[in-house]
Protein backbone atom coordinates (compact mmCIF):
# COMPACT_ATOMS: atom_id res chain seq x y z
CA UNK A 1 0.00 0.00 0.00
CA UNK A 2 1.18 3.52 -0.75
CA UNK A 3 2.96 5.30 2.11
CA UNK A 4 0.34 8.04 1.92
CA UNK A 5 -2.23 5.46 3.07
CA UNK A 6 -1.27 3.12 5.89
CA UNK A 7 -3.19 -0.17 5.89
CA UNK A 8 -3.21 -2.94 8.46
CA UNK A 9 -5.45 -5.64 9.87
CA UNK A 10 -5.80 -4.19 13.35
CA UNK A 11 -8.29 -6.68 14.80
CA UNK A 12 -9.76 -9.98 13.57
CA UNK A 13 -11.74 -9.08 10.47
CA UNK A 14 -11.04 -5.34 10.79
CA UNK A 15 -9.00 -3.34 8.28
CA UNK A 16 -7.56 -0.05 9.54
CA UNK A 17 -6.84 2.66 6.97
CA UNK A 18 -4.89 5.74 8.07
CA UNK A 19 -4.57 8.71 5.73
CA UNK A 20 -0.93 9.81 5.79
CA UNK A 21 -0.32 13.19 4.17
CA UNK A 22 0.60 14.93 7.41
CA UNK A 23 1.95 18.12 5.83
CA UNK A 24 -1.37 18.80 4.10
CA UNK A 25 -3.62 17.51 6.91
CA UNK A 26 -4.39 14.47 4.74
CA UNK A 27 -5.99 16.49 1.95
CA UNK A 28 -7.29 14.24 -0.80
CA UNK A 29 -5.17 14.42 -3.92
CA UNK A 30 -5.55 11.95 -6.76
CA UNK A 31 -2.88 9.60 -5.41
CA UNK A 32 -4.46 9.33 -1.95
CA UNK A 33 -8.01 9.08 -3.28
CA UNK A 34 -6.95 6.34 -5.71
CA UNK A 35 -5.21 4.47 -2.87
CA UNK A 36 -8.44 4.59 -0.85
CA UNK A 37 -10.42 3.23 -3.79
CA UNK A 38 -7.92 0.42 -4.24
CA UNK A 39 -7.98 -0.41 -0.52
CA UNK A 40 -11.78 -0.73 -0.49
CA UNK A 41 -11.71 -2.82 -3.67
CA UNK A 42 -9.23 -5.22 -2.08
CA UNK A 43 -11.13 -5.36 1.22
CA UNK A 44 -14.38 -6.24 -0.52
CA UNK A 45 -12.63 -9.06 -2.39
CA UNK A 46 -11.09 -10.44 0.82
CA UNK A 47 -13.52 -12.69 2.69
CA UNK A 48 -11.54 -12.28 5.91
CA UNK A 49 -12.23 -8.53 6.09
CA UNK A 50 -15.62 -7.74 7.62
CA UNK A 51 -15.34 -4.04 8.55
CA UNK A 52 -13.16 -1.01 7.85
CA UNK A 53 -12.03 1.79 10.17
CA UNK A 54 -10.63 4.95 8.56
CA UNK A 55 -8.75 7.69 10.40
CA UNK A 56 -5.99 10.22 9.92
CA UNK A 57 -2.41 9.56 10.98
CA UNK A 58 -1.24 11.72 13.86
CA UNK A 59 -3.59 13.61 16.14
CA UNK A 60 -4.37 16.82 14.28
CA UNK A 61 -6.52 15.98 11.28
CA UNK A 62 -8.85 13.35 9.87
CA UNK A 63 -8.97 14.93 6.41
CA UNK A 64 -8.83 18.57 5.39
CA UNK A 65 -10.80 17.88 2.19
CA UNK A 66 -9.89 18.23 -1.45
CA UNK A 67 -6.26 19.09 -2.14
CA UNK A 68 -6.77 22.68 -3.21
CA UNK A 69 -3.42 23.07 -4.94
CA UNK A 70 -4.12 20.04 -7.12
CA UNK A 71 -7.66 21.24 -7.80
CA UNK A 72 -6.39 24.67 -8.85
CA UNK A 73 -4.08 23.03 -11.38
CA UNK A 74 -6.48 20.32 -12.59
CA UNK A 75 -7.14 20.29 -16.34
CA UNK A 76 -10.94 20.54 -16.37
CA UNK A 77 -11.01 19.93 -20.11
CA UNK A 78 -10.04 16.31 -19.43
CA UNK A 79 -13.33 15.77 -17.60
CA UNK A 80 -11.66 13.97 -14.70
CA UNK A 81 -13.63 13.47 -11.52
CA UNK A 82 -12.43 15.66 -8.65
CA UNK A 83 -9.99 13.63 -6.53
CA UNK A 84 -12.00 13.74 -3.31
CA UNK A 85 -15.08 12.36 -5.01
CA UNK A 86 -13.21 9.33 -6.31
CA UNK A 87 -12.99 8.22 -2.68
CA UNK A 88 -16.33 9.63 -1.49
CA UNK A 89 -18.31 7.89 -4.23
CA UNK A 90 -16.45 4.61 -3.68
CA UNK A 91 -17.18 4.71 0.05
CA UNK A 92 -20.82 5.60 -0.61
CA UNK A 93 -21.20 2.59 -2.90
CA UNK A 94 -19.47 0.05 -0.66
CA UNK A 95 -21.49 -2.71 1.05
CA UNK A 96 -18.72 -2.96 3.66
CA UNK A 97 -19.41 -1.50 7.15
CA UNK A 98 -17.30 1.67 7.41
CA UNK A 99 -16.42 3.51 10.62
CA UNK A 100 -14.80 6.95 10.54
CA UNK A 101 -12.59 7.67 13.57
CA UNK A 102 -12.49 11.46 13.22
CA UNK A 103 -9.42 12.59 15.13
CA UNK A 104 -9.15 16.27 14.19
CA UNK A 105 -10.01 18.58 11.30
CA UNK A 106 -12.73 17.10 9.10
CA UNK A 107 -13.53 19.70 6.46
CA UNK A 108 -15.07 19.82 3.01
CA UNK A 109 -14.40 16.64 1.10
CA UNK A 110 -13.11 15.11 4.32
CA UNK A 111 -16.47 15.76 5.99
CA UNK A 112 -18.21 14.31 2.95
CA UNK A 113 -15.95 11.24 3.19
CA UNK A 114 -16.90 10.82 6.85
CA UNK A 115 -20.58 11.14 5.90
CA UNK A 116 -20.09 8.34 3.37
CA UNK A 117 -19.18 6.07 6.29
CA UNK A 118 -21.86 4.28 8.29
CA UNK A 119 -20.73 5.35 11.74
CA UNK A 120 -18.71 8.37 12.86
CA UNK A 121 -16.82 8.50 16.15
CA UNK A 122 -14.92 11.64 17.07
CA UNK A 123 -12.18 12.78 19.39
CA UNK A 124 -12.95 15.66 21.73
CA UNK A 125 -10.68 17.85 19.58
CA UNK A 126 -12.42 17.01 16.27
CA UNK A 127 -14.28 19.60 14.26
CA UNK A 128 -16.30 19.52 11.06
CA UNK A 129 -17.03 22.01 8.32
CA UNK A 130 -18.96 21.92 5.04
CA UNK A 131 -17.51 24.97 3.22
CA UNK A 132 -18.92 24.36 -0.25
CA UNK A 133 -21.01 27.54 -0.28
CA UNK A 134 -17.90 29.57 0.50
CA UNK A 135 -16.09 27.92 -2.43
CA UNK A 136 -19.03 28.27 -4.83
CA UNK A 137 -19.82 24.53 -4.73
CA UNK A 138 -22.28 22.08 -3.16
CA UNK A 139 -20.67 19.81 -0.53
CA UNK A 140 -22.61 17.35 1.61
CA UNK A 141 -26.10 18.43 0.62
CA UNK A 142 -27.15 14.94 -0.49
CA UNK A 143 -25.82 13.02 2.53
CA UNK A 144 -26.10 15.36 5.50
CA UNK A 145 -29.91 15.75 5.80
CA UNK A 146 -30.45 12.05 6.53
CA UNK A 147 -27.79 12.20 9.25
CA UNK A 148 -28.67 15.40 11.14
CA UNK A 149 -32.09 16.33 9.76
CA UNK A 150 -32.98 18.92 7.14
CA UNK A 151 -32.90 22.07 9.26
CA UNK A 152 -29.49 21.35 10.79
CA UNK A 153 -28.10 20.31 7.42
CA UNK A 154 -29.21 23.63 5.95
CA UNK A 155 -27.65 25.49 8.89
CA UNK A 156 -24.30 23.73 8.50
CA UNK A 157 -24.13 23.89 4.71
CA UNK A 158 -25.55 27.37 4.07
CA UNK A 159 -23.47 29.06 6.77
CA UNK A 160 -20.32 26.91 6.25
CA UNK A 161 -19.86 27.21 10.04
CA UNK A 162 -17.38 25.15 12.02
CA UNK A 163 -18.97 22.37 14.10
CA UNK A 164 -17.12 21.28 17.24
CA UNK A 165 -17.23 17.68 18.45
CA UNK A 166 -19.88 18.05 21.16
CA UNK A 167 -22.26 19.91 18.84
CA UNK A 168 -21.67 17.20 16.24
CA UNK A 169 -22.71 14.60 18.82
CA UNK A 170 -25.82 16.54 19.91
CA UNK A 171 -27.15 16.68 16.37
CA UNK A 172 -26.21 13.09 15.45
CA UNK A 173 -23.38 13.88 13.07
CA UNK A 174 -21.21 11.64 15.26
CA UNK A 175 -22.32 8.70 17.37
CA UNK A 176 -19.95 9.34 20.27
CA UNK A 177 -17.08 11.60 21.36
CA UNK A 178 -14.00 10.20 23.12
CA UNK A 179 -10.75 11.61 24.46
CA UNK A 180 -8.18 11.71 21.67
CA UNK A 181 -6.11 8.91 23.20
CA UNK A 182 -9.14 6.57 23.39
CA UNK A 183 -10.73 7.22 19.99
CA UNK A 184 -9.01 4.64 17.82
CA UNK A 185 -9.32 1.89 20.42
CA UNK A 186 -13.05 2.56 20.71
CA UNK A 187 -13.48 2.57 16.92
CA UNK A 188 -11.62 -0.72 16.59
CA UNK A 189 -13.67 -2.24 19.42
CA UNK A 190 -16.89 -1.33 17.62
CA UNK A 191 -15.58 -2.63 14.29
CA UNK A 192 -14.57 -5.90 15.95
CA UNK A 193 -18.09 -6.27 17.36
CA UNK A 194 -19.50 -5.79 13.87
CA UNK A 195 -16.97 -8.19 12.33
CA UNK A 196 -17.99 -10.92 14.79
CA UNK A 197 -21.53 -10.97 13.39
CA UNK A 198 -22.81 -12.59 10.20
CA UNK A 199 -21.09 -10.76 7.33
CA UNK A 200 -24.04 -11.36 5.03
CA UNK A 201 -26.58 -10.17 7.60
CA UNK A 202 -24.52 -7.06 8.34
CA UNK A 203 -24.19 -6.14 4.66
CA UNK A 204 -27.87 -6.81 3.94
CA UNK A 205 -28.90 -4.81 7.01
CA UNK A 206 -26.79 -1.92 5.76
CA UNK A 207 -28.27 -2.22 2.28
CA UNK A 208 -31.84 -2.15 3.55
CA UNK A 209 -31.24 0.77 5.91
CA UNK A 210 -29.57 2.71 3.11
CA UNK A 211 -32.39 1.95 0.68
CA UNK A 212 -34.85 3.22 3.29
CA UNK A 213 -33.03 6.52 3.89
CA UNK A 214 -30.48 7.27 1.16
CA UNK A 215 -31.42 9.13 -2.01
CA UNK A 216 -28.84 8.21 -4.63
CA UNK A 217 -30.54 10.52 -7.14
CA UNK A 218 -29.67 13.42 -4.83
CA UNK A 219 -26.04 12.29 -4.66
CA UNK A 220 -25.80 12.10 -8.44
CA UNK A 221 -27.50 15.50 -8.71
CA UNK A 222 -24.93 17.00 -6.33
CA UNK A 223 -22.13 15.68 -8.53
CA UNK A 224 -23.86 16.94 -11.67
CA UNK A 225 -24.50 20.45 -10.39
CA UNK A 226 -20.91 20.73 -9.21
CA UNK A 227 -19.73 19.87 -12.70
CA UNK A 228 -21.68 22.92 -13.87
CA UNK A 229 -20.67 25.21 -11.00
CA UNK A 230 -17.01 24.23 -11.04
CA UNK A 231 -15.12 26.58 -13.33
CA UNK A 232 -17.89 29.19 -13.57
CA UNK A 233 -16.76 32.81 -13.15
CA UNK A 234 -18.22 33.10 -9.66
CA UNK A 235 -16.89 29.74 -8.50
CA UNK A 236 -13.46 30.44 -9.95
CA UNK A 237 -13.27 33.75 -8.09
CA UNK A 238 -14.37 32.16 -4.83
CA UNK A 239 -12.03 29.22 -5.28
CA UNK A 240 -9.04 31.46 -5.94
CA UNK A 241 -9.85 33.50 -2.82
CA UNK A 242 -10.23 30.36 -0.70
CA UNK A 243 -7.02 28.87 -2.14
CA UNK A 244 -5.06 32.00 -1.26
CA UNK A 245 -6.33 31.80 2.31
CA UNK A 246 -5.20 28.17 2.62
CA UNK A 247 -1.91 28.28 0.72
CA UNK A 248 -0.86 31.87 1.39
CA UNK A 249 -0.26 32.41 -2.32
Amino acid sequence: MSSILNSSVARPGVLLLALNRLASHHALNRELASALVSAVDKAEADETIKAIVITGAGNKAFCAGQDMVEERDRDRALGEKVSAYLAIDRFSDSPMPLIAAVNGYCFGGGAALACACDIRLASDSASFRFPGAEYGLVVGAAALPRIVGLAKAKEFILTAKRIEAQEAKRCGLVNEVYPQEDLLEQALNMAEQIAANSALAVRESKRIMDSATLNNDARHSENSINSVLRGSDEQSDRFEFATRKVTGR
